[in-house]
């Protein structure tokens, strides 16, 4: 939905009431420990996406709970926001603290490659145990036969022979 400095703050206002609802108001225990991360309120205002986050083990029972409480919410949110049409409620739940958590821990395990020594292309170093080059590293001898097969080769030789 586009968004401009109208709709943002019609949105923050149905979000602020709404919570003030939840919390105040309405006093079923599965909605005890859930936030509402966002509203999304339609241009006529006549419909409204709830987003809300709650632990991953509670998704059904959260939704159950909204399913039960939709009616007496969507009552208080008429009278406290005082528009001239009370918005059908729509509750989902927020899934982005559970993929920013996925993130946290894919990062956290770092593949055993990432911690390579590389230089300034992006390959790995020869290893100190192997200075023979004997093909531990993909190539044969070591960095001249890799930046050869790159196309890398180094052509100070070819340019010496040419200034003599």
């Amino acid at each position: 939905m586009k968004q401009n400095q109208a709709s943002r703050r019609i949105n923050e206002q149905a979000r602020e009431k709404l919570a003030s609802i939840l919390l105040l108001e309405i006093s079923d225990p599965d909605l005890a420990m859930v936030t509402i991360t966002a509203v999304e309120v339609s241009v006529d205002r006549s419909f409204m996406r709830v987003f809300v986050s709650c632990d991953s083990s509670q998704y059904e029972r959260t939704m159950a709970a909204f399913d039960r409480a939709k009616g007496r919410i969507r009552s208080l949110l008429g009278r406290s926001l005082a528009w001239r049409v009370t918005p059908q409620l729509r509750f989902e739940i927020d899934r982005t603290t559970d993929e920013a958590e996925r993130i946290a821990q894919a990062l956290e395990q770092v593949p055993p490659t990432l911690g390579v020594p590389k230089d300034e292309d992006g390959y790995p170093l020869d290893n100190v145990d192997n200075p023979a080059g004997d093909g531990a590293d993909g190539f044969a001898g070591g960095a001249a036969e890799k930046d050869a097969a790159s196309g890398l080769a180094d052509n100070s030789a070819d340019s010496v022979k040419e200034d003599a």
